[in-house]
C-alpha cells in the first residue's frame, strides 16, 4: 500500500509544505487507492479523477508561487452525494436526480475550494438521506472496510467507508439524525455533527430542514478539528446559520485535556438492548475519562426515550413537503411524457419510478401526520415533545459540561439483516437523534472493538449550542489515551483490503 494513503491529513499537509510530496501525487495516490478497492466497497457514486488532479495542480502552483495556504491545502476529500458541486453529478442517491449536473456549487463546497481541498468525487449514501445503512441507495449498498459483509452505516455510509478504507483522510458528511455519527461509529473513524446552523445548509438537498447539518469526518480529532473549521460560520444565503464566530474546535483538539471537565453519562441511553461489547468499551472510556481528571456523573435525560417516535413523525412531515419539488416539471427524472399523459400522470409516474420504498414509507407518513384533522395529534404533539427533550438537555448543562453515551446500541450489522424491519433499523438512532431535536452539537469517537465481533465502538459526546469544542476536547483527550494503549488510532486495527482491480 502507498504509504500516503496512511497519512493523517495534517501529516499531509507537512509532507507538501516540507515539499517532500505534491498535492498531484497525494491525490493520485488517493485515486490508484479508489481504483483498486472501492470495486469492492462501493463507497463512490462519482469519481472526479479530471477535476481532482486539476484542483491540485491548481494548489501545487500557489505553493510554487509562494501564495498563501490553508492547513489543508491540497489534502484530498470525499463529498457525500446530498451537496451540490457544480458540473459533477449530485444524485443524493435516487434515481430521481440521476445525471443531474448542479449549475452552482453548496456553500460547504466553496469553502473548501476556497481551502484547496481537493475532492475527489462523491460518496454513496442512503437515498435523500433516508435509513441507517447505505442500503436504502438506488445505486447499490456500500460495504464496511472492516467486514465487508456488514453495513457502514447510514446515511453516510459512503464518506465514512471512504475514509476507513483509506481512498481519502477526509470527508464530508449531513447529520439529520445521526447520519454522521452513526458511520463514525461503525467505522471506527471520527464523525461530528456540528451546532445546527454552525455549518452552512445552502446547496445541500433537503431532507428535513430543521434538522440537517453537514459537518467533518476523519480518522483523527485533528483532521476532524481542522475541516471543521474550514467549512463553519455564517452564511447569508442560509436562513438558520448561527451569526456568531466559529468555536475553537483545532485548539480544543490540540489541547486534549479534561481535567477538571464536568462529564455525565445519559443513564436512559443503555442497558436493556445494548450490546454487552458496545458497553462493555464505552464504560471503560468512561473510567479512562476519570483517571484523566474528568469529574463523572450520571444524569437523567426522562424525555430521551421519547426522542425516536418524535423524531420519526417531525423528519417524514419535513421530508413530504421537501420532496414535493420532485415533480417531474423542473429537473431530474421525467416518465411518461410521450404527449397522451396529463401533467398529473405524468408526475405520479415519474414519483413512482423515481422514489425507493423507503423514501416513499416516510413521504406517506409525513404526509398524514400533517393532514387536516392529524396535525395537532401527531406533528403538534412531536414537536412538544422535542421541547422537553431541549429541556431535558439544558437542565443537565446546568450539571454537566457535556454528556455522553455510547454512538450506537450495537457494532455494524450484517447486509440484509433489518431491511425489511424498519423499526429494529430506526432504532440504530437511539443515541443520535437527541441532538439533533435539540440543535446542539456531538460527535463519535471510536472506543475500541466489541468483544463479540471485532467491530468498532463509537463513543458519543453531546456539548451545549456552539460549544463544539467541548467534543473536540473530550474526543482529543480519549484519542491520545486510547493511542498510548493501541499504539495508534483505531483504523490501525482494521483488516487490510484485498485489492478488485
Amino acid at each position: 500500500m502507498n504509504d500516503l494513503i496512511r497519512k493523517t491529513a495534517v501529516e499531509l499537509a507537512e509532507l507538501m509544505s516540507s515539499g517532500q510530496a505534491s498535492a498531484v501525487e497525494i491525490t493520485q495516490a488517493h485515486l490508484d487507492r479508489i481504483e483498486a478497492v472501492d470495486g469492492a466497497v462501493h463507497a463512490f457514486l462519482h469519481v472526479d479523477s479530471e477535476g481532482a488532479l486539476a484542483q491540485a495542480a491548481a494548489v501545487d502552483a500557489q505553493r510554487a508561487a509562494g501564495e498563501h495556504l490553508g492547513p489543508l491545502a491540497g489534502v484530498p476529500l470525499a463529498l457525500k452525494d446530498v451537496l451540490t458541486q457544480e458540473g459533477v453529478p449530485t444524485t443524493a442517491g435516487s434515481k430521481m436526480l440521476e445525471g443531474w449536473k448542479p449549475p452552482y456549487d453548496s456553500t460547504v463546497v466553496q469553502r473548501l475550494k476556497a481551502a484547496g481541498v481537493v475532492i475527489l468525487g462523491k460518496t454513496n449514501m442512503d437515498e435523500f438521506a433516508m435509513g441507517s445503512s447505505t442500503e436504502n441507495s438506488a445505486y447499490g449498498t456500500t460495504h464496511n472496510p472492516w467486514d465487508l459483509t456488514r453495513i457502514p452505516g447510514g446515511s453516510g455510509g459512503g464518506s465514512s467507508a471512504a475514509i476507513a478504507a483509506y481512498e481519502a483522510p477526509l470527508a464530508i458528511g449531513t447529520d439529520t439524525g445521526g447520519s454522521i455519527r452513526q458511520p463514525g461509529a461503525f467505522t471506527g473513524t471520527v464523525g461530528v455533527k456540528p451546532t445546527y446552523g454552525g455549518t452552512s445548509r445552502y446547496g445541500l438537498i433537503a431532507l428535513a430542514s430543521s434538522l440537517d447539518t453537514p459537518g467533518p469526518c476523519a480518522r483523527t480529532t485533528l483532521d476532524a478539528a481542522l475541516l471543521h473549521e474550514v467549512i463553519a460560520g455564517h452564511d447569508v444565503m442560509d436562513s438558520t446559520s448561527i451569526e456568531q464566530p466559529v468555536p475553537p474546535v483545532v485548539e480544543a483538539a490540540r489541547r486534549a485535556d479534561v481535567a477538571g471537565l464536568r462529564v455525565g453519562v445519559v443513564k436512559e441511553l443503555g442497558g436493556e438492548g445494548y450490546q454487552p461489547g458496545v458497553e462493555a468499551r464505552f464504560h471503560e472510556a468512561v473510567e479512562l475519562l476519570t483517571k484523566l481528571g474528568a469529574e463523572v456523573v450520571e444524569v437523567s435525560c426522562p424525555h430521551f426515550q421519547y426522542a425516536l417516535p418524535a423524531y420519526y413523525l417531525i423528519l417524514p412531515s419535513e421530508a413530504s413537503s421537501n420532496l414535493a419539488k420532485f415533480d417531474a416539471m423542473r429537473y431530474g427524472l421525467r416518465v411518461g411524457d410521450d404527449g397522451t399523459n396529463s401533467a398529473e400522470t405524468v408526475m405520479s409516474l415519474t414519483r413512482e419510478a423515481g422514489f425507493g420504498a423507503e423514501v416513499k414509507r416516510r413521504i406517506m407518513l409525513g404526509t398524514h401526520a400533517l393532514s387536516s384533522g392529524y396535525y395537532d395529534a401527531y406533528y403538534g404533539q412531536a414537536q412538544k415533545v422535542r421541547t422537553l427533550i431541549a429541556r431535558d438537555f439544558e437542565k443537565a448543562y446546568e450539571q454537566v459540561d457535556v454528556l455522553v453515551s455510547p454512538a450506537t446500541p450495537t457494532t455494524a450489522f450484517a447486509i440484509g439483516d433489518r431491511v425489511n424491519d424498519p423499526i429494529a433499523m430506526y432504532k440504530n438512532d437511539l443515541c443520535t437523534i437527541p441532538s439533533n431535536l435539540a440543535g446542539n452539537a456531538a460527535a463519535s469517537f471510536p472506543c475500541g472493538l466489541a468483544d463479540e465481533d471485532g467491530l468498532p465502538v463509537g463513543f458519543h459526546v453531546m456539548a451545549p449550542v456552539l460549544r463544539d469544542d467541548l467534543c473536540y476536547q473530550v474526543g482529543g483527550a480519549l484519542e491520545a489515551a486510547l493511542a498510548d494503549q493501541w499504539g495508534g488510532v483505531l483504523m490501525t486495527k482494521a483488516p487490510e483490503l484485498e485489492v478488485t482491480r
